[in-house]
């Protein structure tokens, strides 16, 4: 009980500040050529992209629960939600790997969404 109530504080906080730097901080990061706009837009999309991932992660890692068991799946799931979050803030901007950024960040929210 006490891990998974870890686990969906650190996935909720985690949004919360994800939310608030594809506002502020994405736009010029990861997507500096576009229309400010566009950039906004392109980086509320991967802040998307890890909701839309969810069902499709609680689908598989539902079944692999009821095989596996839940408990391990837990912990595994919140390995790969702590590596994940690691990942998107440890990627580099447009101006280190240029459209890769973007591309890794897209990669880490989906993890994130799956886990």
């Amino acid at each position: 009980m006490i891990a998974s109530a870890v686990g969906t504080s650190i996935e909720w906080y985690d949004f919360f500040l994800y939310g608030v730097a594809a506002a502020a901080v994405f736009p010029q990061k990861f997507f500096p050529g576009s229309d400010p706009f566009i950039a906004t837009m392109l980086s509320f999309t991967t802040f998307f992209i890890g909701f839309v991932a969810r069902p499709i992660g609680a689908a598989i890692f539902g079944h692999f629960g009821d095989r596996v068991g839940r408990k391990k799946l837990l912990v595994f799931t919140i390995i790969v939600m702590g590596a994940s979050t690691m990942a998107v803030g440890l990627t580099p901007g447009y101006d280190v790997i240029g459209v890769w950024g973007a591309v890794l960040l897209t990669i880490g929210r989906v993890l994130q969404g799956l886990a």
